[in-house]
């Protein structure tokens, strides 16, 4: 995944910039880059990997380093960027946040008739291009930056929401052509900002100023803001904004975060109660750290107490995502794992994860409570089984659709032949739903397994249904 912040203001906006650019560390956890524009010192950037160290600390000199009253910043869990370019618009810095699926053919037909390069690296995706670098030779192919932003957009298979800062120090942000992650704008009297997440800019003193609608493009500057292209009408937002990787004070169209995450725990403990299912319970808890609110409102609607049996031990350790390797990324998990015997020995427990994607280290987290005397767990995912891996964002370190553990159970009970049949293994009522939803009790020691219905979390998030993606549960993006 990845987030980028950015400010067009009548002082010195480096600062700004730094803790906008510090609040979206949840998001990304290898590159993050800096680029000002400044009158006399010009067009500056500083790119930093932050793999073991985070955002602040790498760039806690950036006030010595940089100045300008327009900056922008990201983190990034994939390319270096911000890019610096220079072509038919001039000098700008960009950034990008989602993934480019047909970039071999967009390159090849770039490379066709242009007699132009890119810079080549081992390190990332097919081609070894910068995704930055390639939405740039989209853009720079249209006589200015909105019909070339319109033009990327429309090129490009998969998602790409693109801040970019111009050498007059506007800037232009532009949400995806479809909606699938948010982009915002925050007013303050010196200036205006643009951030993926509103309470990055509210915590600096900045006011609501807009949503962008999907694929919209504005130009801009401390004095205001210009829509250089009008919304489109289709959108399609990522639902997973909301049970997963959003931020917990974070909203998206007027949805918060925090209070969905409890409207759908509340439904699951609804669901689980009229169906008779885990009724005797002594606490319910939470796979922190997003499942923790889910489990909440499973606790509230339950009147069964919520307790943490576990306590994670999070002042050295690192996030455990970040090590590349699986078996690192497990070790790393297990050992921030502290254990609260009291509330483990002898006790039935429910847990509520944000979801089951191949269920590695949700097994090793079940083992480490059975080995610390628990005598039931009980396991809730917050959404549906996951069935197809996400072609639109990156936030999933998942290599193949084989990796889902959904999918994996699906091939041992039926071969190939069960994928024709993946909304009946979505659905607990159907025999073949509840044959998956038993293997993956067997495979991972579970007492009981669930996962929120499509409807259920529809209902949470409380949009029009057409307008969320689910493509990673039905296939419908």
């Amino acid at each position: 995944m990845g987030g980028f912040f950015g400010v067009a203001s009548k002082n010195d906006a480096v600062l700004d910039t730094f803790f906008g650019v510090d609040y979206h560390s949840h998001l990304g956890t290898r590159r993050a880059g800096l680029a000002a524009m400044d009158s006399e010192l010009g067009m500056q950037r500083k790119i930093h990997k932050i793999e073991n160290s985070p955002f602040r600390t790498k760039f806690e000199k950036i006030l010595d380093e940089m100045e300008g009253k327009s900056v922008i910043g990201c983190i990034s869990d994939s390319d270096a960027q911000p890019l610096l370019i220079r072509s038919n618009h001039g000098l700008y810095a960009i950034c990008t946040i989602g993934i480019i699926n047909n970039s071999d053919a967009l390159v090849n037909q770039y490379l066709s008739f242009s007699g132009g390069h890119f810079g080549a690296m081992t390190t990332t995706g097919v081609t070894g291009i910068n995704a930055s670098e390639l939405v740039a030779a989209m853009i720079d192919q249209k006589s200015d930056f909105a019909e070339g932003i319109k033009f990327a957009q429309d090129v490009i298979d998969g998602t790409a929401s693109i801040l970019i800062l111009k050498e007059d120090g506007k800037l232009i942000a532009a949400r995806d052509k479809v909606g699938r992650l948010p982009v915002l704008l925050g007013k303050r009297e010196d200036g205006f900002c643009v951030s993926f997440e509103d309470f990055a800019y509210k915590k600096l003193g900045y006011e609501d100023y807009k949503e962008l609608g999907p694929g919209e493009i504005v130009e801009i500057s401390a004095d205001g803001v210009e829509v250089l292209s009008a919304p489109r009408k289709k959108k399609k937002i990522c639902a997973f904004l909301w049970s997963y990787y959003g931020y917990p004070t974070s909203c998206y169209e007027g949805v918060n975060v925090e209070i969905m995450r409890y409207r759908n725990g509340q439904i699951m403990a609804q669901r689980d109660k009229e169906l008779g299912i885990a009724q005797d319970l002594d606490y319910v808890s939470g796979a922190p750290d997003s499942g923790t609110p889910h489990a909440i409102g499973y606790a509230n609607e339950s009147a069964v107490p919520f307790a943490r049996p576990f306590i994670k031990y999070t002042p050295t350790w690192p996030r455990s995502f970040m090590p590349s390797n699986q078996k690192e990324r497990s070790r790393v998990a297990k050992m921030k794992q502290i254990p609260v015997h009291d509330l483990i020995q002898g006790k039935k427990l429910l847990f509520v994860d944000d979801s089951i994607v191949r269920g590695t280290q949700l097994k090793e987290t079940v083992d480490f409570l059975y080995e610390n005397g628990a005598k039931e767990v009980h396991m809730r995912s917050a959404c549906p089984p996951i069935m197809y891996g996400c072609k639109y964002l990156n936030f999933s370190r998942a290599t193949s659709e084989m990796e889902l553990i959904s999918r994996a159970t699906i091939m041992e009970l039926e071969g190939e032949e069960g994928f024709k049949h993946l909304d009946e293994y979505s659905d607990a009522q159907t025999e073949r739903g509840k044959k998956m939803r038993t293997a993956i009790c067997e495979k991972l020691n579970f007492a009981s397994l669930e996962f929120q219905t499509l409807e259920g979390i529809i209902k949470a998030i409380g949009l029009p249904a057409d307008e969320v993606c689910t493509y990673c549960w039905n296939g419908k993006g």
